[in-house]
């Protein structure tokens, strides 16, 4: 019979941690592009489809993050009732979750973004098409999103606002910027943040 060490959940969050944030930088790099080209037909802005997928990003987190805390604390009653240890129950409630992923309803939380976008006046979109083409985009992020915080601690996303100046610990400039202007125009992409400090850098556009 095995006894319970602490490093063995240590090592096991930092194998899927670095899983997690492998899978960001692929999403950065393929659905977030699939998302662009999907929505190109319907706004010919580039710079609006730019802040839709941000938008689409932040709200993607911000969904899952709620949903994350309603599985948590049914979890975390029901095992309350029948923990014996070793380990602490937060750390085998975080587990459990992260083993059944089952518990989560990653469709409520895609048609709740979905509707969130679709309701944003700041984000038009013509008449008899809503923001369900990029809904593989925002199924994998609110995925990500919700196994991210299954993570001690877990992984989040900044959200910035446009006219906030730049920050280049957190930011990179996308190639279309005024490289000499101080401010944020728009965001492209979230930076990925772990108690407070950078993992990834994300994206914005700066403008005079």
């Amino acid at each position: 019979m095995r006894t319970w060490s602490p490093s063995r959940p240590r090592r096991a969050n930092a194998s899927r941690r670095a899983r997690l944030i492998a899978r960001f930088n692929c999403i950065h790099a393929q659905e977030r592009l699939d998302a662009e080209a999907n929505l190109r037909p319907f706004v010919c802005d580039m710079e609006m489809v730019q802040r839709i997928i941000y938008a689409a990003a932040v709200e993607s987190f911000r969904a899952a993050k709620m949903a994350f805390w309603k599985v948590k604390v049914n979890v975390k009653e029901t095992l309350a009732l029948q923990h014996m240890g070793p380990e602490p129950v937060e750390t085998a409630v975080l587990d459990y979750i992260a083993c059944h992923t089952e518990l989560y309803d990653v469709c409520s939380s895609v048609h709740e973004v979905i509707c969130s976008l679709n309701m944003n006046p700041k984000l038009p979109c013509p008449p008899g098409v809503d923001f369900s083409v990029i809904k593989i985009l925002i199924r994998e992020l609110c995925t990500l999103a919700f196994l991210m915080q299954t993570l001690t601690p877990p992984l989040d996303i900044s959200s910035g606002v446009g006219g906030e100046v730049f920050n280049r610990s957190m930011y990179y400039r996308s190639f279309d910027s005024d490289f000499s202007a101080p401010f944020v125009a728009y965001h492209v992409w979230p930076a990925l943040m772990e108690d407070g400090a950078v993992i990834l850098k994300g994206e914005v556009v700066t403008k005079k």
